[in-house]
């Protein structure tokens, strides 16, 4: 047979092994990989934290010049106008088995956290213990140095007031966390991490707040791992 006749022959099986192997590797005929690890877009359906990831802006940390809790206003005010400080109210939505300071239908005065979110421990707390803090998701701080210095009062008040960036928790805990952001750190509990992660997403989307580039990476790295993770509503 001569050389054109067999290169011809040839070319259909070489084809076929070509687009095999394509398929495997997940890759195009361009060569492009898919929206894995960290590169590209972080996918997901809709609706999800992971596809809301890309809708965050990515920015440098801005110093923490400034930054003083004052500046978000007074701790726990009542914003919703219920008569009871914030403190309070998440107490009361995240406890069970509340109790009441007698004469005084806002303070709480013993309950109990049935999971806590960031070491999934039973938590039996009474007030003035130190057991249970109320924390900022995402940090007064982390926020400060990514948008929140640019805000006005009032808005600084409504972020560090709203019950969607609050949790009642284990106090060794969040005092452990600090202001970091998912890139620095993650709660102790493995089976809340897509969760909290998911919440900080809707929390910074809500209120304009940018993140790193490393931030995001670790949240899509987080998320990758329950894509259909729902966005939690605001």
């Amino acid at each position: 047979m001569p050389t054109a006749a067999r290169a011809a022959a040839r070319r259909p099986l070489v084809c076929a092994v070509v687009a095999a192997a394509l398929a495997v590797s997940g890759c195009d005929a361009a060569g492009q990989g898919g929206a894995s690890g960290t590169g590209g877009r972080g996918g997901g359906a809709p609706g999800s934290a992971l596809a809301a990831v890309d809708t965050l802006t990515v920015k440098g940390r801005a110093p923490r010049t400034g930054y003083e809790r004052e500046k978000f206003g007074r701790p726990w005010a009542d914003t919703d106008g219920n008569g009871c400080g914030t403190r309070e109210d998440i107490l009361v939505r995240d406890a069970t088995e509340v109790r009441h300071k007698d004469g005084d239908r806002c303070k709480v005065a013993r309950g109990t956290i049935a999971a806590d979110p960031y070491t999934g421990r039973r938590i039996e707390f009474r007030r003035g213990d130190g057991k249970v803090d109320i924390d900022h998701v995402v940090a007064l701080s982390d926020a400060w140095q990514k948008g929140a210095h640019r805000w006005d009062a009032e808005k600084r008040l409504r972020f560090a007031n709203d019950p969607l960036n609050l949790l009642a928790v284990d106090s060794s805990a969040n005092r452990r966390k600090g202001d970091g952001d998912t890139a620095t750190w993650l709660p102790p509990s493995k089976a809340y991490r897509c969760p909290y992660v998911a919440r900080q997403v809707a929390v910074k989307k809500k209120y304009g707040v940018w993140v790193t580039a490393a931030e995001r990476d670790a949240m899509r790295r987080v998320l990758g791992g329950c894509p259909d993770e729902p966005l939690p509503a605001s």
